[in-house]
């Protein structure tokens, strides 16, 4: 193939440590085609997504499951001829869900469905009854609202702006109220990102951990959240680094909503609850499962193809990552079993702790803080089940040649999008302070806001020729940048202050 005459001054750059700039680098697509055979005619990819979804099941970190799925995927990578070790890391205390109920007893009597929300406390083996009241918890008003709460369950927000699936098109006015929504939430988080010193954020997240023990020294029962979406959808996060000490209970949107519309008529209405959680004693460790195929010419630079392995516990976990996890171990097969022999070393991560706050790629990242200028890059898939569209840059404009070139093989396959984006909320961001160049592939969306953190997280969700279509992307982009004359530049580098658990501020606990 075509090399570019700057490509004969290469030896000459690398011997003077001078960065090889990436108009010298070419995207070697050989071997493209043996990578997509294996992906599109022998995949095994809805085998190993059934098997993770329907008997191992949802894999809270810290669980049992959880184990289960680090030891069958170890298990998995080594059938296919990888090396193969699980790597543990400080994770915090356990938590498990025990039942939930919650009853509406005025203006009427009628069951509710609520899912506590992950490492809140439960109810002490008591069911436990009062008004419900609605308060507004921010930083100004949280003080004098205080007195309102004495045995209550107390809702924080105002219901979530869902809009009816059945319903006609927003009009202009609804379309307006929603994107002022949207941008008040935009502002606030400019703000933080534009503190450099990073306060702002720890002040915002103290105040919101210290919530709840004020809550509770006031006299609350527990909180209502929204469930966040439509048709009696639910959502879910928490994490170890922020035990929570009052009851928490996600409830379905339309309840909430309606709870919110009898308080505005000036009628008050009654809750009785009861949940039974229970919070381990001592911290933890978790497990990353880490897999590779060794480097022919440079072992000791790594390319890493991740996704996070963990999930919540209301589905069985199936969008959201099973099918990211399955798709990387997938590219993992399909490299192994192609015959082809990559330059580099090709690093197959299924971390644990994502949902928790990035916990298990924040440690491997810091684990191999050293030799983060070696890691040519990290992408990872965490999307849902859809298809591969293209590649959001993540501030790093200058790659879009390249990745334009990367995409090229399985364009016929529909990735063909490059764009000048910033992706949040997965495990390529832990790499990013160390210099290493981050991505999460850009994926058809397949349902995947229903799905998301639900009850209705489960396999009959997955599309099969998607997830192949993903696994052939990986396996493609991953050999091609492991192939690449030298490693990438690097991006911007800043201190990475450790992850500790939150503590709640001088005297709340006592109370």
């Amino acid at each position: 193939m075509r090399r570019l005459p700057l490509l004969a001054l290469l030896p000459a750059l690398v011997l003077a440590g001078a960065a090889v700039p990436l108009s010298a680098q070419t995207v070697d697509t050989a071997g493209a085609g043996a990578l997509i055979d294996q992906a599109m005619h022998h995949s095994e990819v809805m085998p190993n997504l059934e098997h993770l979804s329907d008997i191992i099941g949802p894999r809270l970190s810290g669980s049992a499951a959880m184990r289960r799925a680090n030891d069958w995927t170890a298990e998995r990578f080594k059938s296919y001829g990888l090396q193969t070790h699980l790597e543990a890391y400080p994770f915090g205390v356990t938590w498990s869900r025990g039942p939930a109920t919650l009853m509406l007893q005025m203006p009427f009597t009628r069951e509710m469905v609520a899912h506590s929300w992950a490492w809140t406390a439960g109810t002490g083996g008591k069911t436990v009854t009062g008004a419900v009241v609605r308060i507004n918890g921010g930083q100004d008003s949280l003080a004098a609202n205080l007195p309102k709460v004495k045995g209550a369950w107390v809702m924080l927000n105002e219901p979530a702006r869902i809009w009816n699936p059945d319903g006609p098109a927003m009009t202009a006015a609804d379309s307006a109220a929603v994107q002022a929504a949207r941008q008040q939430q935009v502002a606030l988080f400019q703000k933080i990102r534009d503190d450099t010193t990073g306060q702002l954020l720890k002040e915002l997240q103290q105040f919101n951990y210290d919530r709840a023990f004020r809550l509770k020294a006031a006299g609350a029962l527990g909180l209502l959240t929204d469930g966040g979406k439509e048709e009696g959808l639910m959502t879910m996060s928490g994490s170890p680094n922020g035990v929570s000490p009052l009851p928490n209970l996600v409830i379905a949107h339309e309840d909430y909503a309606m709870l919110a519309r009898i308080l505005a008529q000036g009628v008050t209405p009654r809750v009785s609850g009861r949940v039974e959680n229970t919070l381990g004693t001592r911290p933890v460790e978790q497990y990353n499962t880490v897999a590779e195929i060794r480097g022919s010419e440079e072992p000791g630079e790594v390319v890493i193809l991740g996704g996070h392995l963990d999930s919540w516990d209301l589905g069985t976990g199936t969008t959201d990552n099973g099918a990211g996890a399955m798709a990387v171990l997938e590219a993992a097969r399909i490299v192994a079993q192609s015959g082809l022999k990559p330059k580099r070393t090709i690093r197959f991560v299924l971390f644990s702790g994502e949902e928790e706050g990035l916990l298990g790629s924040k440690a491997y990242a810091a684990q191999r803080a050293a030799e983060a200028d070696s890691i040519q890059a990290v992408m990872v898939l965490d999307n849902g089940t859809g298809m591969i569209t293209g590649q959001a840059l993540q501030g790093r404009p200058e790659f879009a040649k390249l990745w334009t070139d990367l995409l090229a093989p399985v364009s016929s396959l529909g990735a063909t999008k490059v764009r000048d984006a910033n992706k949040g909320g997965t495990d390529h961001l832990s790499f990013l302070p160390y210099g290493v160049p981050g991505f999460n592939y850009d994926q058809e969306s397949r349902g995947y806001n229903h799905t998301h953190h639900s009850q209705v997280d489960t396999y009959d969700h997955a599309v099969a020729a998607d997830l192949q279509q993903a696994s052939a992307v990986m396996a493609v982009t991953a050999f091609e940048l492991a192939n690449l004359d030298a490693l990438l530049p690097r991006g911007p580098k800043k201190a990475v202050p450790p992850t500790v658990p939150l503590r709640p501020s001088s005297g709340l606990a006592a109370r």
